[in-house]
């Protein structure tokens, strides 16, 4: 699920000389606005409500600034306002930091995150890269058009952008050098294309949008899969255009013997989509029930099937899995705290109104709301982004008549875009430490693909119909205004 240690680490930056001005004045801002908190708390200063909503953004950014990390900004920033600006009692923040996280669906990330760590880890990846390759190696470019449906292959099993990069990447980028591709144009695919791991089926950012708004999980996780299957065929599109124009090699078409066998290599991983859309449809078990089944299945393909993962590896990725959830599982209590405190001081609802009277529309709101996501994908990364930003938007999209499981892909599809680019995408970072290539290098390697997902980002945005269409037909979601023929419904009832 997580990236190894190694490829993650960013290198730390110097400072040569005395510290600068503008790094004191990093330091300085936060304890500045501290120090106004605490003016207020004795009453030597007294701030307006509007100021003190200035106040708690411009408290959380400015910690932010320093490089603290964000899970602890967030803690801080709602302990210091909570302490300082308002009358909620200290022993009220311990019961919501409980009662926040008292949430059946919450369990579904740490079994997300063991399941991917042992698909990564076991065999997985590499049976479905031979599978794809089969069907569509002899194509221009084959070799990278088969990392693009490997990744969404992969995404549909998985759920981890980054576990999908690290998956895919390790194996195929090597072999795509040795065959004669240019490692910036492999990199420049993988990354983009590891970013499906969010919008396919299972994916940590949805349960944590489902969890912050109350969305139903199982709707949101198929309603990924047909504008993930777009998304795929874009990239691919872009992928083959790039290779046929460069001449880039093509690999021996493969017999149907030979794409039959990888398909028979590879169906026990796929076998994996069956369980998760299978049993959420047919009521057999929940969205977090099926999160258990898929690490279970894991485990089981594993060690017993693929027997690529030893029972004496199973530890080390049980407590790898362990220390990825507890860092996101903190992340969430802080962010569970910062959204109690919007809501006490109705920061949404007031939000709401205010948006509501620029008599924007929905389509002026979602391109406000795209490009608050796509500035903030330059800071944070997609579980803090959706834990701070959604209980703000969220309830001007519901006035405004837009479907939550739409809107709640619209913010998935721009945290995808945010995986992609620096200062802080993941996805770049890995694919970097994967490949060896420097981060300027692979930004501008990336760029083609990048642009297509942005194109994809308005498609997703302003056609409803594309989102919609499959958990509608599934009758995954009651008492929405249809979107599917009745036919077709009841065909695949």
């Amino acid at each position: 699920m997580s990236a190894p240690a190694s490829v993650l680490k960013r290198p730390p930056a110097t400072i040569g000389g005395p510290l600068s001005l503008g790094g004191l004045a990093l330091i300085a801002m936060p304890l500045l606005l501290i120090a106004l908190c605490f003016a207020n708390k004795v009453e030597i200063i007294q701030l307006a409500s509007s100021s003190r909503v200035i106040m708690l953004f411009i408290l959380l950014i400015s910690m932010m600034l320093t490089g603290m990390p964000i899970s602890i900004a967030l803690g801080l920033t709602v302990l210091i306002f909570i302490f300082t600006m308002t009358k909620v009692p200290i022993d009220a923040v311990a019961l919501k930091l409980f009662t926040g996280i008292e949430k059946f669906e919450i369990i579904a990330i740490p079994f997300f995150i063991l399941a991917g760590n042992f698909l990564t880890h076991g065999g997985v990846a590499r049976r479905m890269i031979a599978f794809a390759t089969s069907l569509i190696g002899h194509w221009h470019g084959g070799l990278a058009l088969a990392g693009v449906v490997a990744c969404a292959m992969f995404a549909l099993v998985c759920g981890s952008s980054v576990a999908t990069v690290v998956a895919i990447g390790s194996i195929l980028l090597p072999e795509m050098v040795k065959a004669g591709y240019p490692m910036q144009f492999g990199a420049g695919v993988i990354t983009v294309a590891g970013s499906l791991g969010i919008l396919m089926l299972p994916s940590i950012p949805k349960v944590i949008y489902a969890v912050s708004t109350n969305t139903s999980i199982g709707a949101l996780f198929v309603a990924g899969v047909l504008p993930g299957t777009v998304l795929t065929i874009m990239l691919c599109a872009v992928t083959w255009y790039l290779a046929r124009k460069h001449n880039y090699p093509r690999l021996p078409r493969a017999t149907w013997t030979d794409s039959l066998r990888a398909f028979r290599d590879s169906i026990w991983g796929l076998m994996l989509v069956v369980i998760i859309i299978g049993g959420i449809y047919s009521g057999l078990f929940t969205a977090t029930e099926a999160a258990a089944m898929a690490a279970v299945y894991s485990f089981f393909i594993a060690v017993f099937v693929y027997k690529d993962l030893g029972m004496k590896d199973v530890p080390k990725v049980l407590l790898r899995s362990a220390n990825m959830s507890a860092m996101l599982l903190y992340i969430i209590t802080n962010a569970v705290l910062f959204s109690f405190v919007l809501a006490n001081e109705n920061i949404p609802n007031a939000l709401a109104d205010w948006l509501l009277g620029l008599n924007l529309g929905p389509v002026g709101f979602l391109l406000v709301v795209n490009l608050l996501l796509l500035i903030a994908g330059n800071f944070m990364e997609p579980s803090s982004i959706i834990l701070i930003m959604a209980p703000i938007l969220f309830p001007t999209a519901m006035k405004l008549g837009i479907d939550p499981v739409h809107f709640g892909i619209l913010i998935d599809v721009n945290m995808e875009v945010g995986l992609c680019h620096p200062p802080v995408g993941l996805n770049l970072y890995v694919a970097s430490g994967i490949s060896g290539i420097g981060i300027t290098q692979l930004t501008k390697a990336v760029m083609p693909w990048l642009l297509t997902m942005l194109v994809f980002l308005v498609i997703v945005t302003y056609w409803p119909w594309l989102t919609l269409v499959v958990p509608q037909a599934l009758d995954m979601m009651p008492g929405h205004e249809p979107v599917v023929p009745l036919w077709l419904s009841q065909m695949l009832k």
